[in-house]
């Protein structure tokens, strides 16, 4: 196999699991009403709503990153860190749903493009080893555990809320 068929096979992987937590993650609000998304009935503050539009931000810091560094990550990251958890009442899920198929259609067209070996050094903070890089492969695979990571937590809010689980 050539090395080219390789990467291939790992971006086709990689993009395979992507979507497969991404629709974990949108089948858990299906069915919802606005006001049902933005509930947090769990000891959390976390809402369905909100749990979708962080997401979506995670995403998009995480692949601008993977184009241009911590520099491009840093440089637009959510600043109202708390609101980035909220359905906000001028939101819909429609819009949030929408709004995140937007960037799993340009994080997918990204990645195609990308080379995955291609490493950045992380931006400083408390939670990443001093002077460590990253990888477009890491950050892509940081994505998936992040919407893995919060389709468990919606998961969760949505049995609270009217028994649905996404699976069992």
């Amino acid at each position: 196999m050539t090395t080219t068929a390789i990467a291939s096979t790992e971006l086709t992987d990689l993009l395979e699991v992507l979507a497969k937590t991404r629709g974990f993650l949108r089948f858990t609000v299906q069915g919802l009403t606005d006001e049902q998304a933005r509930l947090t009935p769990t000891a959390s503050k976390l809402s369905l709503g909100g749990l979708i539009k962080h997401v979506r931000t995670v995403e998009e810091a995480w692949m601008r990153f993977a184009v241009g560094g911590a520099e491009l990550m840093m440089g637009s990251v959510e600043q109202d860190w708390e609101n980035g958890f909220r359905m906000l009442a001028d939101e819909t899920l429609e819009g949030l749903l929408k709004d995140y198929e937007e960037t799993a259609a340009k994080t997918e067209r990204l990645l195609g493009e990308l080379d995955l070996n291609t490493a950045y050094p992380l931006p400083q903070a408390p939670w990443f080893e001093a002077g460590a890089s990253w990888s477009v492969r890491k950050a892509a695979m940081h994505i998936i555990a992040e919407t893995a990571q919060h389709s468990g937590h919606a998961d969760i809010i949505r049995e609270t809320i009217d028994g649905q689980k996404t699976m069992g």
